[in-house]
């Protein structure tokens, strides 16, 4: 089944701001006073375009949003679920931020593709159509919440460019649910919505700026992927990839039989496909302990040479910055009005506590005082050139101005 409908926000009376951004949090434990909170912080002018809303999946997704559009009436709203939200304060899990965005400098339109599982282009291309709805704005972008356990990513990334076209670029994220493995949440509007893909088309008067960075290298020999289907690796080098995977990484013993230990493992060991444009990573979420194949989230195309990855705290890190140096130059000139990020649960786990305070911290220094947010995801979509634009254990920032 799916669902693709939209509608430009009306331009706000001449009195109020071109462009306004702004980001509420709250960590209330009751869901619907949690989306009540977060949204009355984050809607600081009535005549908001577009809502994101990121929230922990331990929430009550119906009553959280019933108490966000308590506040926001009929603005339009996406977002999804999260593995941790991201605010100028700092890293969190099990809370909600809004970033609501307005003025006469902004209009935005919204779809929702659902029942995605057997046509993931077919719902890409569905959900962006919104983007023809956004008149004449000089300045595009379109953004994509996509279920995070979809098998191939890449099919969904590429339905939409086949919709949006090279002049519009993307940005948008994997909607995860706390690395439980089980069912992720897309929303829209008042809907909780589960195998669907969410977009909102975003113009604008003034530019915005992309940056996208991982901080990762590989190391060791490079595997030839010797057996696919769908994304699922069946063998590496001719043997069980996931013989193959855990045994090259030594990995502990319960990975060989436990998939929540494979998963945690797994998390922070993606494997690397060599591009021109540099080192596209892809991330290992599941192990079929019968068959010995391992599954990413999207495709890893037989024949390929894939290696392992490592990082340091450092090289994450610099990564953070640079990523959000490159989407703030990218404006040409104009300061930040907000910064959007969408970063990946693998790094979260690689920097633990301490590592992702100080990431998020690097976020806030190279917002020069825009407002901030942000959720750790399954993966990351970033596209400014090319059809392609999925990536795994990446910083992907948007700048807006």
């Amino acid at each position: 089944m799916s669902t693709s409908t939209w509608g430009e926000v009306p331009r706000a009376p001449a009195a109020s701001q071109d462009r306004w951004v702004a980001v509420g949090r709250s960590t209330a434990p009751g869901s619907k006073a949690a989306g009540r909170e977060a949204a009355r912080k984050a809607m600081l002018h009535p005549d908001a375009a577009l809502l994101i809303v990121l929230c922990s999946p331990v929430h009550d997704l119906d009553d959280l949003l019933e108490g966000v559009r308590a506040v926001s009436g009929d603005a339009l709203l996406v977002g999804s679920t999260t593995a941790g939200e991201i605010a100028p304060s700092g890293p969190s899990s099990g809370g909600v931020v809004v970033l609501a965005l307005g003025g006469s400098g902004f209009s935005a339109a919204t779809a929702a593709a659902t029942g995605i599982g057997s046509r993931l282009r077919q719902a890409g291309a569905e959900a962006a159509a919104c983007v023809r709805a956004l008149g004449a704005r000089p300045h595009r972008v379109l953004m994509l919440f996509t279920d995070g356990l979809a098998c191939d990513q890449l099919e969904i990334i590429r339905g939409a460019y086949g919709v949006a076209g090279a002049a519009v670029a993307m940005v948008g994220g994997a909607a995860a649910d706390d690395l439980r493995m089980t069912s992720t949440r897309q929303l829209r509007g008042g809907d909780v919505l589960a195998d669907s893909v969410v977009a909102a088309a975003l113009g604008s008067d003034a530019p915005f700026g992309i940056g996208v960075r991982h901080g990762w290298r590989p190391f060791g020999e490079p595997l030839l992927v010797t057996g696919t289907h769908a994304n699922t690796l069946l063998t590496l080098d001719d043997e069980p990839a996931m013989d193959v995977y855990l045994g090259r990484l030594e990995a502990p013993a319960e990975c060989y039989r436990d998939q929540a230990a494979f998963t945690r493992f797994a998390v922070t060991h993606p494997l690397g496909l060599s591009r021109r444009s540099g080192d596209r990573l892809r991330c290992v979420f599941r192990a079929d302990f019968e068959t010995r194949a391992i599954s990413c989230n999207a495709v890893v195309p037989s024949g390929a040479m894939t290696s392992f990855m490592e990082c340091t705290r450092a090289s994450v890190l610099e990564s953070a910055g640079h990523a959000c140096a490159d989407a703030v130059r990218a404006l040409g000139g104009r300061p930040p009005i907000g910064l959007l990020a969408f970063d990946c649960v693998g790094r979260k786990v690689a920097l633990g506590d301490e590592g992702t305070a100080v990431e998020v911290e690097r976020m806030v220094q190279h917002s020069r005082g825009a407002p901030l947010a942000g959720l750790y995801g399954y993966g990351e979509i970033a596209r400014v050139r090319g059809g392609s634009g999925f990536h795994n254990q990446t910083l992907v920032a948007l700048a807006i101005s």
